[in-house]
């Protein structure tokens, strides 16, 4: 439903686009949706929004996105997920079913992020953001790991996001599970990347600085993460109390709990984000609050782990920003969306639970997490905004207001409902094809680099 004549790179100031004919979901709560509405996109930015025959007659020598009916919607945020975890998809490994939580860490993902090279991150990462840009997500915080392989990582998997055109914030997760001189090469390369990209001075890819989990950092380890970090202003991205493996391990080596102890070590912060947060206390939710710690509350993870369930609505209740994330398990957010409500109703055993709360998370929190790394705001369709807007065909068997929108995204859409993904200001899936490659060649190689992978893991 797009005009040929559209480019799909916005280099003059002065051109308009215009995305209009279909329901506007702004975000903004001073005019959350608008019918028959219209985004007007100069450059990366949003530069207007109103009805569509205004824009179309105030704008004169606009070229013109047809949403043909659908919604219009800004971009989604995955505010925790694992790019390199593509190429698990499929594979079977030798060995009993894992029982717990430690044992898929020492049997899975242990096992494959040792057999990683280079090249594989690369399809990992161009095959993984593929599939989040043709499921509306527009901005991905991973959390990398190549043990064999730290060195110039993270510089592939931002190369991959930088072809694809997908908005990212990258880190490399610190362990001493693999000795210390990985855990230096880590600590370096976290480093490193994030002096890059801030030197960039773009505002398409940010470093933070990666930890894998309290049960695997020595005191030591942690110390020369934080002196690395400092002076940066970059936080860290962290797994905490995940599992309760991590926080045995903590009580018995330090005799706190997690959140505490990366409290006391000074990891916590407003430019940090703390995924998980399951095995966590009351006391310890207030820590995350007085320091402005971000949570990534990662359901469908949770559940396929058997890991336990996030408290978030007692979170949120004492002032947590609790964010949504997929830890990997899914390209498409909002299968996290309906999953997060649904765990909450199954372990309170209350259908009245969750209902704003997942909302909450995806559509207004992700956004705040995102506003603490880049420079205008993501997430919200207004004047100043980042041009990352999304196209999702849906034609409604009911009424759609201002007050059942989230409903009937909740019930009636999933990420493959999206048609057309921009990212600041330029067009990355059109019609369902990505913009940036070729896919199916993409994938090709990728299922050939996949199934080398495979027999060496």
């Amino acid at each position: 439903m797009i005009s040929d004549t559209i480019s799909n790179t916005v280099s003059d100031d002065a051109n308009i686009i215009l995305i209009g004919n279909g329901t506007l979901v702004t975000r903004d709560p001073d005019e959350p949706i608008i019918f028959d509405g219209c985004a007007a996109v100069r450059g990366n930015l949003i530069a207007d929004r109103g009805k569509t025959a205004e824009l179309k007659a105030k704008y004169p020598r606009h070229a013109f996105v047809d949403a043909a009916g659908g919604l219009i919607m800004p971009g989604l945020i995955n505010t925790h997920t694992h790019i390199y975890s593509a190429f698990a998809r499929g594979m079977t490994l030798d060995g009993p079913p894992n029982r717990d939580f430690l044992q898929i860490l020492e049997n899975l993902w242990w096992r494959l992020d040792k057999a990683l090279n280079l090249r594989d991150v690369e399809y990992s990462a161009l095959t993984a953001y593929t599939e989040c840009i043709k499921n509306g997500v527009t901005t991905v915080f991973d959390h990398h790991a190549s043990q064999r392989h730290v060195a110039g990582s993270l510089d592939v998997i931002a190369g991959a996001a930088r072809r694809l055109g997908v908005r990212a914030s990258l880190c490399y997760e610190v362990s001493d599970r693999d000795g210390a001189e990985t855990a230096v090469a880590a600590i370096g390369e976290n480093a490193r990347f994030i002096r890059l990209a801030q030197a960039d001075g773009g505002d398409m890819i940010k470093g933070m600085f990666g930890l894998h989990a309290s049960m695997t950092l020595s005191p030591d380890t942690l110390d020369n993460c934080l002196a690395a970090n400092h002076g940066l202003n970059a936080g860290f991205h962290v797994h905490a109390a995940e599992g309760a493996q991590d926080l045995r391990d903590s009580l018995e080596k330090y005799g706190v709990p997690v959140v505490e102890r990366l409290y006391k070590a000074g990891v916590l912060g407003d430019k940090t984000i703390a995924a998980h947060c399951i095995h966590i206390g009351e006391g310890e939710m207030e820590i995350l609050a007085d320091t402005k710690t971000a949570v990534a509350h990662n359901p469908e993870s949770n559940m396929g782990n058997a890991v336990g369930c996030a408290d978030v609505i007692t979170m949120l209740e004492r002032g947590v920003l609790v964010g949504l994330g997929t830890d990997g398990y899914t390209p498409d957010m909002l299968e996290s969306f309906k999953c997060a409500g649904i765990i909450q109703k199954h372990v309170r055993r209350d259908a009245s639970a969750a209902w704003a709360e997942p909302s909450r998370m995806l559509f207004y929190n992700n956004r705040a997490i995102a506003g603490r790394y880049f420079n205008n705001p993501i997430g919200i369709i207004k004047n100043g905004a980042y041009a990352d807007i999304v196209i999702a065909g849906y034609g409604a068997p009911t009424p759609v207001t201002a007050g059942n929108i989230d409903s009937h995204i909740l019930f009636g859409l999933n990420g493959r409902c999206v048609r057309d993904t921009m990212i600041n200001g330029r067009f990355v899936v059109r019609n369902g094809a990505v913009t940036g490659l070729d896919e199916r060649e993409v994938f090709a190689k990728s299922r050939e680099q996949a199934a080398d992978f495979w027999a060496s893991v």
